[in-house]
């Protein structure tokens, strides 16, 4: 890693305990990843060079490295050729509520941004039609877009729609969410069947998303209804692993 003239992780207060049962890597990877989250390192700051670092804590290298690569595989970090190790946006953490991507990632300040793939009308397959409770043969809006965030692309949407319920010019879709272009046409969701699973990336896929062919993928299909149990839009979308999460409150069975 090249040296930098200031090493933002000086200021950190950065501490090992060597009486833990805690690994020392994992100790180190622990504050670093608190670090961003908490916004102490920003996105994009380069770390200093890992031999500083090592010496500073009193650590090896390899401690060091095997902390920081922790935090590569998370997403949290990625490794440069001739740069360095950057500071990433940390993982969207996403609460199962009715909300859309470009909602989630506005209020949290991550700037979406859409890329429309395609939009077309086209004759519901059985399987959407049955979902969106259509005669078979009817016509169908289908819309793929990429969802962005700083520039990065973490998210592939693909969602099917009855025909005629909004405009969806392809400016209009670059500049806002499907949600919210639903809510200034009047259609308000109400519900939602979501199931979430995962599988690999497709190579087209990996593509799109700036994955490996075959890494993990997050997937989640949604039928969304309006306030009268009409189904209105039918989604399957593909995240990338290492920048989402969602997060669940659990009950106990009384």
């Amino acid at each position: 890693m090249p040296p930098t003239d200031h090493d933002p992780t000086a200021s950190l207060h950065l501490r090992v305990d060597r009486g833990s049962p805690v690994p020392l890597y994992h100790q180190l990877a622990q504050q670093l990843e608190a670090a961003v989250t908490s916004g102490a390192l920003v996105p994009g700051t380069l770390l200093g060079n890992e031999i500083g670092l090592a010496r500073r804590l009193g650590l090896s290298r390899p401690t060091v490295r095997q902390a920081i690569q922790s935090l590569v595989d998370a997403g949290l970090l990625v490794r440069r050729r001739g740069v360095g190790t950057q500071v990433l946006h940390a993982p969207l953490r996403r609460p199962l509520e009715l909300s859309s991507l470009h909602d989630d990632l506005e209020a949290a300040g991550l700037r979406p941004t859409t890329r429309v793939l395609r939009c077309v009308t086209e004759t519901a397959s059985p399987e959407t039609a049955a979902a969106l409770q259509l005669a078979e043969g009817t016509e169908v809006v289908r819309l793929e877009r990429l969802r962005l965030s700083h520039g990065e692309p973490l998210a592939r949407l693909t969602n099917h729609l009855r025909a005629g319920l909004l405009d969806l010019a392809p400016g209009r879709l670059a500049g806002s969410g499907l949600y919210g272009l639903l809510r200034e046409a009047g259609i308000t969701l109400h519900s939602a069947h979501q199931s979430v699973g995962a599988r690999a990336a497709t190579a087209e896929e990996a593509g799109l998303l700036g994955e490996a062919p075959g890494a993990p993928l997050l997937t989640m299909r949604r039928l969304s209804r309006d306030h009268t149990g009409r189904a209105v839009e039918l989604g399957s979308h593909v995240y990338r692993a290492t920048r989402h999460s969602f997060d669940f409150q659990l009950l106990a069975r009384r």
